[in-house]
């Protein structure tokens, strides 16, 4: 007997079911020489999932503490389930992004929303209340039916749980690219605000308080996932791999939100915690941790909804709407009273201890006991082997018209990239995505999805937040430095298109199996360009999540760091939208943009070959940043769009379908003005067709598209490269000068052609 009546494992038992749990041989040796002895069955449990890539970060640990985390605005950094920061006022807003990727491949639905529900829980855990709710969303080619299968399921599962919880879902990005095609990527980032006093901590303090658990009753739903699921490469056999995904009640999670919040304002919470990943073994152990302290847990006090549950399923089970507190024994009887006025189940399971252990009881039979440092902080951290790879990957190619790129016309043939690029599922219009989430509940939602570059939310000082959320999978493959670079700065420039300046970041890196060294130099080559943009643009990351092994058979995802972005403003900005506000006004061409279409959204829709990506001035694209803001605080522009997938092109068409009014630019100044900031792919003198494609359907940081009245836009010269390109007006987008010098090409598209393009993606939710 190894603990208190159960049944050690013989060695070669033990270590058969550590290698079924996803630990290594040298693992288990190691764990049974920190434990002190082999570990039973329900020790054993326990530590393959502490010790799990999802829970103990073994892969990526070393490399995210490269990363800056402290600023003026940090209040809480890294390590508590949420990270916090001061947006005056006395408030706080909390903010974290999470993945729920393999469980959204295998049960879509369930995996979305139990994805949405587990960050809000993270954000009350922290003593916010949820404000609002952005998702990062990455399907297979939508020709695919299982693609489809998963987008719709994954669709309505964040509508379904964000809607009946009553949290705005205010913004978010969708990618198809093939290498997602059997493991999606469904990551969500959510805020929350409090005031500062009002902030928890997760730390289990003081021998002899009280461990409440509240919320919905134990399962078996959700055995498994953090170990057999989430940290190991996606099975083909997914349907036997449902009984890992967790099942949701948006409804139950609502009234355990506001039953939290009430905990708190009644002053009863020592510490709180979610119950994620791991269930209890990772809420206990990891408040146990933070506290320095002890728990013992009795699972024959913990209410189950299913009759005959083994000691180590109640450990494991990851059910949903659930949250653990630690309470003063004093103020149970007041804390079980909140819970009862909100009809959310409560029960006392155990209590702190000043033994550094996590006991795991049976009414008065003592299961396991495990060192709280082996379990927790002593998990085995791993030096990753990158290895470059030889040349770069195949893009993926969607069949679209567009191959063949010489042709006698040029204006028609710049004009079927253009409408090919508006429907490409890259690019078109999202909003038979967005229409089926409610943006505006809550009331503090100051800018529609796709109204703006960012979502805006009012604070009660006349203030307001800036949120946005970026990845793109396709170029940082192209280059995991470069490519991860124009995340970040993308996520800046769209709040700087609002007027906002970032104050803090979330991540999330996606990424495929650590252990193979092309994926390993991905993922190093990621986090070092996190942690250099990140200080050139002074934003600190004060949360995250790391998921890997995103692959299956067929190969790894494409490597996806998401970042989420906040940014503060004194006051919402006027110009800070998409759309002209007015004919007559100026259009201009901000910023250090250097467009190439070297793995652009035009070259894959070509099928060619991703090629890496061109060099970019950092400092320089965070100067036009600043000057756009400074440009919107002074009320010069009446509009601001940044330049991203699909180029300049793209970005006009997209504001004049924001407003409803025309627009005409000349190309040759857009050439002029390339080759003045010294745009490698623009160089002076170039014309035709090659040159008109770079500079109208190239990609790069840096370029921002603004309008307003012309001597507002020439005094932004100072602060930033800038060039009027044309005006507002029309009933249609004219791009003129596209021939050679003298000549009078012109390209014309009615607003007509261009939303029938945009409207491609209605298809997919039909």
């Amino acid at each position: 007997m190894s603990a208190g009546g159960a049944p050690a494992l013989s060695p070669e038992e033990g270590l058969a079911r550590a290698l079924a749990l996803g630990l290594s041989e040298q693992e288990y040796e190691l764990l049974c020489e920190r434990h002190g002895r082999p570990p039973n069955l329900l020790e054993l449990a326990m530590y393959s999932l502490m010790w799990s890539e999802h829970c103990g970060y073994k892969h990526s640990k070393l490399l995210l503490r490269t990363l800056p985390s402290a600023g003026p605005a940090v209040v809480v950094g890294p390590g508590e389930n949420a990270g916090a920061l001061d947006i005056g006022g006395g408030l706080v807003c909390s903010l974290k992004v999470e993945s729920h990727n393999h469980p959204s491949a295998v049960e879509p639905f369930q995996g979305a929303a139990t994805g949405v529900g587990g960050i809000l829980r993270d954000i009350v855990a922290l003593g916010t209340r949820p404000a609002a709710v952005l998702d990062s969303l990455r399907f297979g080619l939508p020709t695919s039916a299982r693609s489809r299968y998963l987008l719709d399921g994954a669709v309505r599962g964040i509508a379904h749980y964000g809607n009946c919880v009553g949290v705005a879902t205010v913004g978010g990005e969708l990618y198809f690219e093939a290498p997602y095609e059997r493991n999606c990527l469904v990551n969500v980032m959510a805020i929350g605000l409090a005031r500062r006093e009002e902030l928890l901590s997760s730390a289990a303090r003081g021998p002899g308080n009280t461990l409440l658990l509240f919320g919905a009753r134990t399962g078996r739903d959700g055995i498994g996932g953090a170990s057999v699921l989430a940290s190991t490469t996606l099975a083909d056999e997914e349907h036997a791999q449902r009984p890992t995904v967790q099942v949701g009640d948006p409804f139950a999670g609502n009234k355990l939100i506001d039953c939290a919040l009430a905990l708190r304002d009644a002053q009863l919470l020592i510490a709180l915690q979610d119950l994620g990943a791991a269930g209890l073994t990772s809420a206990c152990s990891e408040m146990a941790a933070k506290g320095g302290v002890g728990l013992d847990i009795d699972v024959a006090r913990v209410p189950l909804r299913e009759a005959g549950m083994e000691p180590f399923e109640i450990m494991v089970s990851e059910s949903q709407e659930r949250m653990v507190a630690v309470v003063a024994p004093e103020r149970v009887g007041q804390a079980l009273a909140i819970c009862e006025r909100y009809e959310v189940e409560a029960a006392a399971i155990g209590s702190v201890t000043d033994s550094g252990c996590l006991r795991i009881f049976d009414s008065e039979l003592l299961l396991g006991t495990l060192p709280v440092r082996a379990l927790v902080d002593e998990c085995p951290l791993y030096e990753l082997r990158p290895q470059p790879p030889a040349r770069p990957a195949p893009a993926a190619s969607l069949a679209t018209g567009t191959e063949q790129r010489c042709g006698a016309d040029p204006p028609a043939q710049l004009r079927s990239a253009l409408l090919a690029l508006l429907a490409s599922p890259n690019i078109a219009s999202r909003a038979p995505l967005f229409e089926q989430y409610d943006c505006l509940v809550g009331g503090r939602t100051i800018r529609r999805p796709a109204e703006a570059d960012a979502a805006l939310l009012a604070l009660p000082d006349g203030g307001a937040l800036a949120l946005s959320i970026d990845g793109n999978g396709r170029r940082v493959a192209a280059d995991p430095y470069r490519g991860t670079l124009e995340v970040l700065l993308e996520c800046a420039a769209n709040l700087a298109c609002v007027g906002a300046e970032p104050i803090g970041a979330t991540d999330n890196l996606n990424f495929g199996d650590p252990e193979r060294g092309e994926v390993a130099w991905q993922l190093c080559e990621s986090v070092r360009a996190l942690g250099d943009g990140c200080r050139a643009l002074g934003v600190p990351i004060v949360s995250g999540n790391v998921s890997l092994y995103n692959e299956s058979a067929q190969g790894p995802i494409h490597p996806t760091p998401v970042v989420g972005m906040l940014g503060r403003l004194e006051r919402p900005c006027a110009g800070a939208r998409i759309g002209f506000a007015g004919a007559g006004a100026a259009l201009a061409l901000l910023g250090p943009f250097a467009p190439s279409l070297r793995s652009s959204e035009l070259a894959r829709l070509r099928g060619e070959e991703q090629e890496g990506l061109p060099e970019l001035d950092l400092a320089a694209v965070v100067a036009a940043q600043r000057a756009l803001r400074a440009a919107l605080a002074q009320g010069r522009l009446q509009s601001a769009h940044d330049i991203s997938d699909g180029g300049l092109a793209v970005a006009l068409a997209e504001c004049v379908l924001a407003s409803g009014l025309g627009a005409r630019i000349d190309l040759r100044r857009v050439l002029e003005h390339l080759a003045r900031i010294g745009a490698a792919e623009c160089k002076e003198g170039a014309r035709g067709l090659s040159a008109a494609e770079t500079a109208l359907f190239g990609e790069g940081p840096g370029g921002f598209l603004v309008s307003g009245e012309e001597a507002s836009l020439t005094e932004l010269a100072a602060g930033a490269p800038l060039m009027i390109i044309g005006g507002v007006g029309g009933e249609a987008l004219v791009i003129e000068g596209i021939g050679g010098p003298g000549e009078e090409g012109a390209l014309a598209l009615e607003i007509s052609a261009l939303r029938a393009a945009y409207a491609s993606l209605a298809e997919l939710f039909t």
